[in-house]
């Protein structure tokens, strides 16, 4: 009887050890020490040149248009649209996020010929689709604390045809839509740590 106590008491404690031991390890890949997700992008050509007056490609990410500064989206300009696109799409995605790929921004129905976003604006006429934060606008890069640097990837796409989903339509929903629909994209990435 005393053996079997004793042999349910170590099994107990092994249990207890095993579960914390398996929260951690989830913990961990959490917390961006698991496989990063990459950014689904369609087979269009990469013709679109997308950049920013704010900052250059690969550069930091001025602290303004983040989560510790005024929050605001970023002034961007891009040129060599297809003359056939229909209209444009961006999308802001963090391919480092403890979750995997995290979104930050998603603005669709952008007419074809604009050329450029101001900071803080929305060109006329665009909508904003459900950021990764549950809301229908830019949500700032605010990495945890003490994380590398992680990649903000803005990518722009010119589309065949028009989209047909509301305002506030998921990123899933977007970029669904976008891999099946694109005919150019183009690229920017700026960086940012707390």
């Amino acid at each position: 009887m005393k053996a079997w106590k004793a042999t349910g008491a170590v099994s107990a404690r092994a249990l207890r050890a095993a579960a914390v031991g398996t929260l951690l390890v989830a913990a961990i890949a959490g917390c961006g020490g698991g496989k990063k997700a990459k950014i689904r992008a369609p087979s269009a050509a990469a013709t679109i040149r997308l950049s920013s007056p704010a900052f250059r490609d690969g550069a930091r990410l001025p602290r303004q248009f983040t989560c510790a500064g005024a929050g605001k989206s970023p002034p961007l300009a891009w040129s060599g649209v297809p003359g056939r696109a229909a209209e444009l799409v961006l999308v802001l995605e963090d391919p480092d996020a403890p979750g995997g790929t995290f979104t930050h921004w998603t603005l669709f129905r952008i007419p074809p010929r604009t050329s450029s976003v101001r900071a803080g604006a929305v060109p006329a006429g665009a909508r904003t689709g459900r950021n990764g934060f549950g809301k229908d606008r830019y949500g700032p890069p605010c990495p945890p604390s003490g994380d590398r640097a992680h990649r903000y990837v803005f990518t722009l796409y010119a589309l065949s045809r028009r989209s047909t989903f509301p305002a506030g339509a998921s990123s899933t929903e977007v970029k669904d839509a976008v891999s099946g629909t694109a005919i150019a994209q183009g690229y920017l990435t700026a960086t940012y740590r707390r």
